[in-house]
């Protein structure tokens, strides 16, 4: 077989190309001679792009830390690390004499305001009849009030200090003093630290528990910043089931194998900075569906897919050229072939998940990219 030079193919079927973008006139025997074959495009479902790292976080508003409402002592424990408790469960007992001097100032304050009431009915018969003045009576008003005040005031403090209203009318009742506090959980969620023991003495304001909601959860997931612009709230997770590092030679993974993953969730947030050591951006998506699977702390990977709705497509690795930091794939047309620019999506073993201005129908280039890209940067001035 005769050879053809390069460079005299590519200059001969080029002739007549006036800008870069435009299309690369060809015939059928020149891309034969050129090696070019073509290949359709495969539609991509979502989620199938390459697995990237993340961290398992629970959502701030969903950690509540339960602290020492008074000093005192830790009498006995009711939980443990890792149960599950429901919202107003008593998760230990607090001895404290705060408590005691607490409640003694609300009984008085409370018999206070009672006397001043009384007061206060009586004198109001009496003006209405005419027997006392106006001004006696405003009086003993202002004091009925101030004592309301101020026994409102005692008892937002037995509340602040984990008192319930039940106990709080009881006591008011019998005029009887409750021996402890029971701390009770503020949410329903899961016991993940437990920072005291029986016995130990705590000042107020010290944490005792750490309590979490574990669903759903966040994960923190390191995006290349080439993939950042392509992502958008609401773009598809999916964490795998199960992927071994070492699924394939040299640590790569296939994204095909993960389509069957459970763990799915959605984009809710796109950081705004870069990480310098290694140009990633730090993407937060909330799991919902089977977050039980995952721990907090958890180091997975994840497969971030494009927008729901948004079309991707699927094509060999050798189909994808770059001119400076645009992707291209060169779609044959009538005449030739035309550079599409596209956005990566992701990468497997051999595919790349790609998504742009495309049909679905087309046919790009998946050999001779090499001599196309060459015929088009000859014309357009180089990248």
């Amino acid at each position: 077989m005769q050879f053809i030079p390069l460079f005299l193919v590519i200059s001969l079927c080029c002739s007549g190309l006036a800008t870069a973008g435009a299309d690369i006139p060809m015939t059928a025997k020149q891309s034969q001679a050129l090696g070019i074959e073509t290949v359709p495009l495969m539609a991509s479902s979502i989620g199938t792009g390459n697995a990237l790292p993340a961290k398992v976080m629970i959502p701030n508003q969903q950690i509540r830390v339960v602290s020492a409402p008074l000093a005192g002592m830790v009498e006995s424990l009711a939980v443990a690390v890792n149960q599950n408790v429901k919202k107003g469960q008593p998760l230990l007992r607090l001895q404290s004499p705060d408590l005691a001097q607490l409640q003694r100032d609300y009984l008085q304050a409370a018999l206070q305001s009672q006397l001043a009431q009384n007061s206060l009915n009586r004198d109001e018969g009496l003006f209405k009849e005419g027997i006392i003045a106006e001004s006696r009576f405003l009086a003993t008003r202002n004091a009925a009030l101030t004592s309301a005040a101020i026994a409102n005031e005692k008892r937002q403090a037995l509340r602040l200090a984990g008192v319930g209203d039940a106990v709080i009318g009881k006591m008011q009742t019998n005029q009887s003093i409750v021996s402890g506090l029971d701390i009770a959980s503020p949410i329903e969620g899961v016991v993940l630290e437990l920072l005291i023991e029986p016995g130990q003495r705590v000042e107020a304001a010290a944490p005792l528990f750490k309590v979490a909601r574990l669903s759903p959860l966040l994960l923190e997931i390191q995006v290349p910043l080439s993939q950042v612009s392509t992502l958008k709230p609401g773009a598809s997770v999916r964490v795998p089931a199960s992927l071994s590092p070492n699924s394939l030679p040299g640590g790569e993974r296939d994204a095909g194998s993960l389509r069957d993953a459970r763990i799915t969730g959605k984009v809710i947030s796109i950081g705004r900075s870069v990480s310098e050591a290694n140009q990633t951006v730090t993407v937060q998506a909330e799991v919902s569906d089977d977050a039980g699977n995952l721990r907090p702390g958890q180091y997975v990977e994840a497969v971030v897919g494009s927008v729901v709705g948004a079309k991707q497509w699927a094509v060999p690795n050798a189909a994808l050229v770059r001119a400076g930091n645009q992707a291209y794939v060169f779609v044959q047309t009538p005449a030739g072939y035309r550079p599409q620019p596209v956005q990566v999506l992701g990468q497997a073993t051999a595919t790349i998940t790609i998504t742009g201005e495309l049909r679905g129908d087309e046919k790009v280039a998946a050999k001779g990219t090499v001599a196309l890209k060459a015929a088009w940067q000859g014309l357009g001035g180089g990248e």
